[in-house]
């Protein structure tokens, strides 16, 4: 198999671990919900523009019914994630929710020897171990620094984003690789679909009596949008070259954490940065070593 696919996702990598910072600075003294609208709604106007000035976007606008509801499930499955996410971000270390959220394949093996009865090799079971004692170090310096994983609501939503973050990952593989659904026409109605979902998020927050959230503005909110856009376009294209292996694109594409956790530190000031980098190391070598063998 030809490594064509390797630029594709190590720039969506950097894309993704800068998508990190900005929306852990756009959630600062702000309302979840509309940052996640406005920064949504900013990264789907870019590719919507970008599908218009390409002469694509009738042609990719429109799939069978079947297409859009399959579409529609992966729009609840990451929108329920982002939330979590964002949310996790107001109380939580850039340090510690990057890495934490690079750990996506630990959960699809663990949900594989649960669903299937599958049985890890040596090295799987090793590289699973890394992961766990990562964790174990994080949740020793979250303490130091007053977070819990049974107590702290924000490691608790960082762990279930994580969660759905990795079921997302896998039904990316049967859109494209299993029902064979163009790349681009999943990041159009995928795009979509999430901007209608959070709107309606604002609106039902309004209904039940809640006012509608102050803003203090930032340009993070809407580069929050676009980096995600270009992040996800780089992916698709990616995973839709013939031969590829997800697992493969799955872990280049892990290293984003490691360019979140070395930029936020620098730009929040976060604490326990050593510590925290040899804790980064052993989940990113337990991920490797899950992406390889």
């Amino acid at each position: 198999m030809e490594w064509t696919w390797f630029p594709l996702v190590l720039l969506s990598a950097f894309c993704l671990g800068v998508y990190d910072l900005l929306k852990k600075s756009a959630v600062r003294d702000n309302s979840v919900s509309l940052v996640l609208f406005l920064a949504t709604l900013s990264g789907s106007a870019l590719y919507v523009l970008w599908a218009f000035c390409g002469g694509d976007f009738t042609r990719i606008l429109f799939c069978t019914p079947f297409e859009y509801g399959m579409i529609w499930i992966k729009s609840f499955i990451v929108g329920f994630s982002w939330f979590c996410i964002y949310y996790s971000l107001q109380t939580l270390p850039i340090s510690i929710a990057a890495p934490i959220r690079a750990t996506a394949p630990f959960w699809g093996i663990i949900g594989a020897i649960i669903l299937y009865k599958e049985v890890p090799t040596m090295i799987q079971a090793i590289g699973m171990l890394l992961i766990i004692a990562g964790y174990y170090r994080f949740s020793v310096l979250g303490h130091k620094e007053g977070l819990s994983f049974a107590k702290s609501k924000g490691m608790k939503l960082i762990l279930l984003s994580t969660l759905t973050g990795a079921m997302s990952g896998l039904y990316d593989k049967y859109l494209l690789n299993v029902l064979r659904i163009e790349p681009r026409i999943v990041q159009l109605h995928f795009s979509i679909d999430l901007v209608l979902l959070f709107a309606v998020l604002l609106v039902v927050r309004r209904f039940v009596g809640q006012p509608m959230p102050r803003l203090r503005w930032s340009w993070a909110i809407p580069l929050t949008g676009i980096f995600l856009i270009l992040a996800d376009f780089l992916y698709f294209k990616a995973l839709s070259l013939p031969g590829i292996y997800i697992m493969q694109v799955s872990l280049v594409r892990r290293f984003s954490c490691v360019i979140a956790f070395v930029l936020g530190s620098l730009i929040f000031r976060e604490q326990n940065i050593k510590d925290k980098a040899l804790a980064l190391f052993l989940v990113m070598a337990g991920v490797v070593i899950l992406g390889l063998f």
